[in-house]
């Protein structure tokens, strides 16, 4: 069950590079309209209203792809082998799906036309039981269906990886031997998805009833929802469960919904980036969305661990100074300009809960202080490009000096209490080990991947190879087989043992690197050994 939480976490954010990038799109596009910026002066340029309208029209078409692209990757993510017929297969399981939930409304006179705000306002319904009813359904690539937004998408890419890994390798009777194999998933999938259409048309309705009431608690629960938010996605760092929180929050109504140019949106980043693309957005709504996104990262992201960094630096022994300075100053400026955080919690997380605990609840703090000073910063990067982008450059509205107002504090808190804990629990972090080498990335970089093999217990330990935006995902035979130090002569940053057969290596930024490495060691021994055996 763990190994299937940790692969659907890091499936859920293959969609999010797509979206981010589309949003820094959005932002760039709206600076060009900026009046504070450029006043007047590019108001009446064509090609400046051009490429304006072109970036809304290229994100928009981005974020109406979200439940597909959300399909397609779970049902890559979570398959074993034969990833391309998951993701064909995965597109006629969306597609059919949504088909038979059309057809079944259909049978009851539930059309497009019958559930428009006029003709429900025509039977007696006041405007707004119209409009929420009508927000109830949605037309997804042509076909009218429940606003399933990204669900529909989870339910289809599950299903199809289900599907996949079951029947990818059935043999059919001689007579039917060309349907065989990976031709047989699409089929099955043909006969099967209905069925899950037909079960879905009819427990949505109550399974969206208890999305929006816990969507409403977290509404309900104001400043506070927006601390228990924080606390919880750094806690759950370790695990990798806080990709399903983010995901939750950012792209369902767990994270909010509102009505924007008429249409209901759903989900923190939804409507952060939908209302980016209005000339004249409304702030308070904006301000109710960016509360679950970056705005409380920043001051943890881009001024406490970078000082956290300083903090182990300033602790660690006097001979091992040199050593760690380089390690430690590549976490601490990858923290501040991306947001990628994990290198430097990891390095203090596994030794001190205390360091722990104060992390998250200061991250929990972070929400709910910038919320409760309305602070209007959005995006999902949490680093200095999304604070000047959607910050400092769309002006003091978004109230980007009291963010950083309130990083400077988080700085110099930060930096107290990792050096007021280290020192006096005397905690292992790196340069205070008289053990450790600190050879980080000794190894040759063209010997990486089998370096990497062989300090997991060598090819016939490992079992499964996958990565997220920082760390490897492994599934081993015996995790007691790992080599920590070897592991970080690679380049490695720490090692998480989730259990005896799966373990988490962390590279940071590298991590690429590192799987196509590792992959390319295990093709080449499982090749070396077929040529020994003939």
């Amino acid at each position: 069950m763990r190994t299937f939480i940790q692969k659907l976490g890091k499936s859920l954010m293959a969609p999010l590079s797509m979206i981010v990038a589309a949003g820094l799109m959005l932002g760039l596009a709206s600076l060009l309209t900026n009046q504070m910026i450029f006043g007047d002066a590019l108001a009446s340029v064509p090609f400046v209203d051009a490429l304006v309208r072109c970036v809304n029209a290229l994100a928009s078409a981005l974020f109406s792809l979200l439940p597909l692209l959300f399909c397609m990757s779970l049902a890559i993510g979570m398959t074993r082998e034969d990833k391309e017929i998951a993701a064909f297969a995965s597109v006629i399981a969306f597609i059919l799906f949504h088909t038979t939930i059309n057809f079944f409304l259909g049978l009851n006179g539930i059309t497009a036309e019958t559930t428009s705000i006029e003709a429900l306002q025509a039977k007696g319904m006041s405007l707004t039981d119209a409009t929420q009813q009508n927000a109830v359904y949605d037309t997804v690539f042509g076909i009218f269906t429940y606003r399933m937004s990204i669900f529909g998408g989870i339910v289809c890419g599950m299903w199809t990886a289900f599907i996949h890994n079951r029947f990818h390798r059935t043999q059919l009777p001689a007579a039917f031997s060309f349907f065989s194999g990976t031709r047989f998933v699409p089929i099955m999938i043909t006969v099967t998805i209905p069925f899950v259409g037909i079960v879905m048309y009819f427990i949505w309705p109550f399974f969206s009833m208890l999305i929006d009431a816990f969507g409403g608690l977290i509404q309900a629960a104001g400043a506070f929802g927006t601390f228990i938010y924080g606390f919880l996605e750094r806690l759950l760092i370790p695990t990798g469960l806080h990709h399903i929180l983010n995901q939750l929050i950012r792209f369902t109504p767990i994270g909010g919904t509102a009505m924007v140019d008429g249409e209901q949106v759903s989900g923190a980043l939804n409507i952060f980036n939908a209302l980016l693309m209005q000339p004249d957005p409304n702030m308070d709504v904006m301000r109710m969305a960016t509360r679950f996104l970056t705005q409380g990262t920043h001051p943890f992201m881009v001024f406490g661990l970078p000082a956290a960094c300083y903090a182990m630096y300033r602790c660690a022994l006097p001979e091992n100074k040199a050593k760690v300075k380089g390690v430690l100053l590549a976490a601490g400026l990858t923290s501040f300009v991306t947001g990628i955080t994990e290198p430097i919690e990891f390095s203090f997380i596994f030794i001190s809960p205390v360091l722990w605990v104060f992390h998250a609840c200061m991250a929990g703090l972070s929400f709910l202080i910038n919320t409760l000073l309305g602070v209007c910063i959005g995006n999902a990067g949490g680093g200095l490009i999304d604070l000047v982008l959607f910050g400092v450059l769309r002006g003091p509205e978004t109230r980007w000096y009291l963010n950083v107002a309130v990083g400077i504090v988080y700085a110099i808190v930060y930096y107290n209490v990792f050096k007021f804990v280290i020192t006096k629990k005397n905690l292992k972090t790196p340069g205070r080990d008289t053990d450790t080498t600190y050879e980080t990335g000794s190894v040759d970089v063209n010997a990486i991947g089998l370096a990497i093999m062989e300090a997991l217990g060598g090819r016939d330990n490992i079992v499964d190879i996958d990565n997220c935006i920082s760390r490897l995902r492994l599934v081993l035979k015996d995790t007691s087989l790992v080599d920590e130090k070897a592991l970080k002569e690679t380049g490695s940053l720490g090692v998480i043992k989730i259990n005896e057969e799966n373990v988490q290596v962390v590279y940071g930024t590298q991590v690429e690197n590192a799987a196509h490495a590792l992959k390319d060691a295990v093709r080449a021994a499982d090749l070396a050994a077929v040529d020994a055996s003939q």
